[in-house]
């Protein structure tokens, strides 16, 4: 029997909607990956210990830990304690160390498991950086703890950074002496102001040909230690470019969760590998899809993937930060969690038009593994809203 709601729509009313049949994707065969994958994990919150919202993150580290565990059973990694675990939006340097411990501690027991984890400034208050010494030193706290645990970085852009920078010779000057003290490769992270508008002229420009020059030059310096950069300016033009640039060996990770499908299909001059937030909910898909990929069936590569880009781009439109928010409550309707409670509140930060598009598109998707479960949670929260779903 067909499962019917009556959802909230943009328009500020309310209309029908079916749920189609759930979609097999088929197969799954890590082995058979072509693509180097890694899902941006977020973090489950324990609303039992959250008394104050803007106060320390307060985890549930058995349903974190549980989810890492799914991701890498379908064969992704996992890109930890980035901004999708809401680093600098609730989710503080403190918890991110117990939460990059605990992930490096687990991957151990597990065949095939891996991980990087991002090393930032963000315990360094912008405001209270004084100098280019100060940036670096935060980043030196960060990078030596994530390799002292035996893991492998991803050097997060920087607040303090983009604060006191002055031209890109000063961000040169910051990244030569982090990179030249990297105990193995690392993977740079170029995050765009619409995912962080405190990173606006980050690379000493607001010109995209000059930030172009700067980080070619910064990674060509550098190639040795560098493994990989992911860009996250949801612009495939952009990202094509710094790919055709960049060093033989040295690996593109599209962040682009409006065009990945495209990117990581790639061309005849090259593809990208994948380091996206939305691989989070999309997973078994994102799984299959690079299964169809890895066998050389591209039809049935985007016949899996593209139907979530839709999806993905309802989940990162603007204001493009609380992305977070649907990444989350897509992992409640799924039930990897039993509650939609985020980290310092923050699935208050999208309304219930939003998450009603977000659920059609998920179902149309084949994204909900329990129909019933999805449409009964669903109800639940219109119903907190004043809707009779």
């Amino acid at each position: 029997m067909s499962i019917r709601l009556v959802l909230p729509t943009r328009a500020g009313g309310l209309a029908p909607f079916t749920m189609p049949e759930r979609r097999d994707f088929g197969a799954i065969d890590p082995a058979r990956f072509s693509r180097v994958a890694y899902a941006a994990a977020h973090v489950v919150a324990d609303p039992l210990r959250q008394d104050d919202p803007f106060g320390r993150a307060a985890v549930d580290w058995d349903a974190t830990m549980a989810f890492r565990r799914h991701l890498w059973s379908l064969g992704l990694k996992i890109a930890e304690a980035m901004d999708t675990s809401q680093r600098g939006m609730g989710f503080d340097w403190g918890s991110a160390q117990e939460l990059i411990r605990r992930s490096i501690a687990e991957a151990r027991t597990i065949a095939g498991a891996d991980l990087a984890s991002g090393a930032g400034t963000d315990h360094l208050d912008p405001a209270a950086a004084r100098s280019l010494d100060d940036v670096v030193a935060a980043y030196e706290e960060q990078l030596g703890f994530v390799e002292g645990e035996g893991g492998k970085a991803i050097l997060m852009a920087s607040r303090a950074l983009a604060r006191l920078a002055r031209s890109a010779e000063d961000y040169a000057a910051v990244y030569d002496r982090i990179l030249s003290q990297a105990a193995r490769p690392v993977i740079l992270h170029w995050l765009g102001a619409m995912f962080d508008p405190a990173l606006a002229g980050y690379w000493g420009s607001d010109r995209f040909e000059d930030t172009l020059d700067t980080v070619v030059d910064l990674i060509g310096r550098h190639a040795a230690k560098v493994e990989g950069i992911k860009i996250s300016l949801l612009d495939a033009d952009k990202e094509v470019a710094l790919r055709r640039r960049l060093p033989a060996g040295v690996m593109m990770f599209t962040g682009d969760d409006f065009n990945y499908a495209e990117l990581i299909a790639g061309d005849a001059l090259g593809h990208s590998h994948a380091l996206l937030g939305i691989f989070d909910p999309i997973a078994p898909a994102a799984a299959a899809a690079l299964t169809r990929l890895g066998e050389g069936d591209l039809d049935a590569f985007h016949a899996i993937l593209g139907p979530t880009v839709p999806l993905s781009r309802a989940i990162f439109e603007a204001p493009t930060q609380y992305y977070k928010a649907g990444v989350v409550f897509l992992a409640w309707l799924n039930g990897f969690q039993d509650h939609f409670t985020m980290v310092g509140g923050m699935q208050a930060g999208r309304g219930i038009a939003h998450y009603a598009e977000v659920f059609r598109l998920a179902a149309e998707a084949g994204l909900l593994a329990d129909a019933d479960r999805a449409a009964a949670r669903m109800r639940g929260l219109c119903a907190i809203h004043g809707v009779a779903a």
